[in-house]
């Protein structure tokens, strides 16, 4: 006996018609949504912003649900994978942004390149950069824009 299957014609035609439906991410949003940020959950951030881990706070500086405040000094942050991160979270408030186009490190100034919601100003600035890597990333970027 062979454990091969053969499908007759009709047989795929009902396959087809009875296959899973895909939905959208809105649909799939709409069906499972975020739980509601607490007053506990920002408690948590906070207290892991300050752990001694950095991979810890790299998840504070990535979290949509972190406070202005947090990502102002996670932008101050000592390593470079936490700036890094905050750099490329697009929740990241445009004034602690701006903050990072002078960092030192040409890895946080790259992903703050390539973020979205980086204000125009900060952009001209980036354009300028020292590093052939951020300016490359700029206008990479731009041309995203253009296409």
């Amino acid at each position: 006996m062979s454990c091969i299957r053969f499908n007759t014609p009709a047989q795929r035609q009902a396959m087809r018609d009875h296959r899973p439906v895909m939905l959208t991410p809105e649909e799939a949003a709409a069906l499972h949504p975020a739980p509601p940020v607490t007053e506990s959950k920002l408690r948590r951030l906070r207290l892991l912003a300050s752990d001694e881990n950095p991979k810890i706070r790299e998840s504070v500086a990535s979290s949509y649900n972190t406070p202005e405040d947090l990502f102002e000094t996670l932008a101050k942050d000592a390593d470079e994978g936490v700036r890094a991160c905050v750099a490329r979270n697009e929740a990241t408030p445009c004034d602690v942004l701006r903050s990072l186009v002078a960092d030192p490190s040409e890895r946080v100034r790259g992903f703050l390149a390539l973020n979205f919601f980086v204000p125009a100003d900060a952009m001209e600035q980036l354009a300028d950069d020292p590093s052939e890597t951020v300016r490359g990333l700029v206008d990479w970027k731009g041309s995203l824009a253009n296409a």
